[in-house]
Formats: structure tokens, C-alpha cells, sequence
């Protein structure tokens, strides 16, 4: 895990000043540049600083941004998932120059885009993690065609197994019974995330913007109890399960569990965050990773009345349960 004991010191206490990012993601024709609109041009008294690529759809259309009194930067060559991450992180730090002028940033990908090299990004440069920190990855789903396209593209199952949110639109398309169908098939992929049915991609902004990316609390409130029946996942479905151990845990034994875990079978974990308690502290520690790339910190005191539980949570392909419940476990003080 790189770097850790400087990730862990430098942003105790400094999350205030960081720039919350929104990475917005979907397959092409979901939604997501009528979303964007939506969010630049509602009344919310917030400016916006929006990274969007001029790959396949154009993001957005300039007239309208300029309209919202918002600064649009292009990627250059092409979408920014297939570029190297610098790009990102070098118009990340232009924007930082002028940090006064938003009070967020939305990183638009393209249609077919992995959200997972964008989401890293906010975990591998310094600058940017110090900076800035990802609030939420928000997912775009159509739901007229999400079962055929699950069915056919591995990217749609990998853009809902990263999504904090996702936005099911078009949902005036198809009747009642189709919905429940398709939120119990999000669900088996990524059965922490919060869905917003929509139409024309029309959500309130507190639903997508400041999700306070590491509140594990609400996501958690789900908890489906088909979870606990692996039977229904087949050898390349991805999954989610989640673990809670109610006595505090040993800080260096976990990040040296998590790390080992993660170097052996960080390609098949898509993602992992956790909430953590700590032996020793009074504040939540908070944790979360993009396949092999971790990063964490203290987020303050546990909420009044909130039980001292840790808890994991995990997505990802070929997940074995007994055997990271075991893991966890392990980790007590």
C-alpha cells in the first residue's frame, strides 16, 4: 500500500479544504450529458468545474455551459479513461489554481469507460489526494436496455459494480414489474449502492452531488439478504458481500491483511471500502480501494448512539466468503 503512513498523517483533519469530485459515468445514450445539463443549469447556487472528453458523444454544448458560468476542460486525445492518468492529474492541478472560482468538479468519462483508472487517480498522485477527494462515482443506467447490455458488456457490469449511485433513468419506459427485475440485478452486483429511479434524468442535486464518498452508513441500510446466498452467482458474476466484526480491530494487522489480500487478488476485487474501528482511536477510520490501489483516513468521531462496528465491504469477481469473513476476522485487537 504506497506510501501509507504519509496517506494516513497528511489528511487527518484537512478533508474540509478538499475539493469534493464527482466522476460521472454511463453507458452511451443513458443519460449522462442531460444529467450534466441538469446540473449545471439548476438553481443550486453552486459553481461547478466540469472535465468532460471529446470522445464519441460531445459532453456537453458550450453555449449552455458557458449560460451556467462554469469552465469546461477538454481532454485532448481522446477519452479519459484511455489516456494515462496524467492528463487527468495535470488538469486537476490547473483547476487547483484556481480554487476559489467552484465549488466542486464533475469528471464526465465516455460511454465505455472502465470508471476504475479515473477513480485510482484520486489515490495515486499526491497533489490530487491532497487536494481533492472523490465524493462519489455516479453511474447513469437506462433502463430500457441495462438487462441486454448487462448480458453483452462486461463495462456495464463494472460501471454499476463501482457506482455509489446510480441514476435509473428512462424508467417511464418500463412497467413496475420490469423495475423490481432490474433493481434485484443491480442489486446482485452491487447491493450497497443507492438507486434513484428517473426520467430524463431528472434527480435532485443532494442526490448526486455531496455524497460524502466514505458514509458507508446509509449505503449499508440495504443489506439484501439474498447476499448471503452465494449459490446464485455463476463463476464470472460479480458480487458484493459485506462483513461486520463488533470488537475493534488492530490497525497494523489489517493493513497488512488488506494489503497482502489486494496484491493476490486486486484484479478480481473491483472495489472494497470500508468503516473502520480501530484499537486505540475515538475516530472512524475510512477505507477504500480500487482493485490493488488503497488509501484511507480518520473521519472523525462515531456519530452518537452509532454501534462501534467495523465493517467491510466488497465487489468483485470470485469473492470467497468464508475465506475473507476468516481474514477479517483475523484482524481483532
Amino acid at each position: 500500500m504506497h506510501d501509507r503512513e504519509q496517506i494516513m498523517s497528511e489528511i487527518q483533519g484537512e478533508t474540509k479544504d478538499q475539493v469534493p469530485v464527482t466522476v460521472l459515468t454511463g453507458f452511451l445514450g443513458a443519460g449522462k450529458t442531460t444529467l450534466l445539463n441538469h446540473i449545471l443549469t439548476a438553481e443550486h447556487g453552486r459553481k461547478y468545474a466540469v472535465v468532460i472528453n471529446e470522445f464519441g458523444e460531445l459532453g456537453v454544448d458550450n453555449d449552455l455551459v458557458v449560460d451556467a458560468d462554469e469552465e469546461v476542460f477538454e481532454m485532448n486525445n481522446g477519452c479519459i479513461c484511455c489516456t494515462v492518468r496524467g492528463d487527468l492529474i495535470r488538469i486537476l492541478g490547473s483547476l487547483m489554481k484556481r480554487r476559489a472560482k467552484f465549488d466542486g468538479i464533475i469528471v464526465e468519462t465516455t460511454g465505455l469507460a472502465d470508471p476504475a483508472p479515473v477513480a485510482q487517480t484520486f489515490f495515486v498522485d499526491e497533489n490530487v489526494r491532497e487536494k481533492t477527494r472523490l465524493d462519489a462515482v455516479v453511474t447513469v443506467v437506462d433502463a430500457y436496455n441495462v438487462l441486454q447490455t448487462l448480458e453483452e458488456s462486461s463495462e456495464a457490469v463494472h460501471q454499476i459494480a463501482f457506482a455509489d449511485v446510480i441514476i435509473l433513468n428512462k424508467t417511464d419506459l418500463v412497467d413496475e414489474a420490469k423495475l423490481a427485475e432490474i433493481e434485484a440485478k443491480i442489486r446482485q452486483i452491487n447491493a450497497y449502492v443507492k438507486i434513484h429511479p428517473a426520467v430524463r434524468s431528472n434527480v435532485a442535486l443532494t442526490d448526486v452531488l455531496d455524497q460524502g464518498g466514505f458514509d458507508l452508513q446509509r449505503a449499508l441500510e440495504y443489506e439484501p439478504d439474498f447476499l448471503e446466498n452465494t449459490e446464485h452467482s455463476h463463476e464470472e458474476g460479480v458480487t458484493s458481500m459485506s462483513f461486520p466484526v463488533s470488537e475493534p480491530i488492530n490497525e497494523a494487522r489489517f493493513h497488512a491483511w488488506i494489503s497482502a489480500l489486494l496484491q493476490e487478488q486486486g484484479g478480481d476485487i473491483l472495489r472494497s471500502k470500508g468503516i473502520l474501528n480501530f484499537a486505540g482511536h475515538d475516530d472512524r477510520y475510512a477505507f477504500q480501494a480500487v482493485h490493488m490501489m488503497a488509501d484511507g483516513d480518520f473521519i472523525g468521531p462515531w456519530k452518537q448512539g452509532e454501534k462501534k462496528e467495523s465493517r467491510l465491504v466488497f465487489i468483485g469477481r470470485n469473492l470467497n466468503r468464508p475465506r475473507l469473513r476468516r481474514g477479517f476476522e483475523s484482524c481483532r485487537a
